[in-house]
């Protein structure tokens, strides 16, 4: 059974920064491409960003410059610094495995509130 388990977010300043992690099991991790994608308040599902099986790395227009997504497969573990935290970056974040929506299967999700 795959298994994503989030953790990291909280609360942060604007201009501060979290790091994401995304815990998983039920599958051969370095086999997949991995991705973040976050939902706020009221709103859809957004792609965050994407790390391929090649370390190749992907990111949306709102996060480039500002985020980093890493993996480490021997912990199969995916992460995603945030770094530069704005309010409009305020939502759950959760890891998946699907490129696609509804992004199925993707865990619990992590919060992750940016506010003075």
């Amino acid at each position: 059974e795959v298994q994503l388990v989030e953790s990291g977010g909280g609360l942060v300043q604007p201009g501060g920064s979290l790091r994401l992690s995304c815990a998983t099991s039920g599958f051969i991790f370095s086999n997949y491409d991995m991705i973040w994608v976050r939902q706020a308040p009221g709103k859809g599902l957004e792609w965050v960003s994407t790390i391929n099986i090649y370390d190749h790395t992907y990111y949306g227009d709102s996060v480039k410059g500002r985020f980093s997504i890493s993996r480490d497969n021997a912990k199969n573990i995916l992460y995603l610094q945030m770094n530069s935290l704005k309010t409009e970056d305020t939502a759950v974040y959760y890891c998946t495995t699907n490129p696609d929506p509804p992004y199925q299967p993707r865990g619990q999700g992590t919060q992750v509130t940016v506010s003075s």
